[in-house]
């Protein structure tokens, strides 16, 4: 992400990332749906409740039909399989975050 000229940070837990968005909020957030601590639908659920204008990318490396549908239906703007190809990646945080900037406008 960084050698696309975005800035990206992360987080060695979903619980990690929740603790510091108040103080660093960010445009577009990719989560892994098996992460320690606390796995992605818990941190999308939090996001959602708290953060509802901040994009969701879910990634996986487990697919299933309804894990996805179960991230859709959350609010994800996107759902991608690993290994996840770079440009479908970046494809995906554009959209999301063009998509949020648009709903903050009307």
């Amino acid at each position: 992400m960084r050698s696309a000229g975005l800035d990206a940070e992360t987080f060695d837990s979903g619980a990690a990332f929740l603790k510091s968005i108040d103080t660093r909020p960010p445009d577009c957030v990719v989560l892994d749906l098996h992460m320690p601590q606390m796995n992605g639908f818990a941190v999308q659920a939090h996001l959602a409740k708290l953060h509802a204008a901040v994009p969701v990318i879910i990634i996986t490396g487990h697919h299933s039909p309804t894990d996805r549908a179960r991230a859709m239906a959350g609010g994800a703007s996107a759902y991608l399989r690993k290994p996840v190809n770079d440009r479908a990646l970046l494809d995906a945080i554009s959209t999301a975050v063009a998509g949020a900037n648009g709903a903050n406008e009307h």
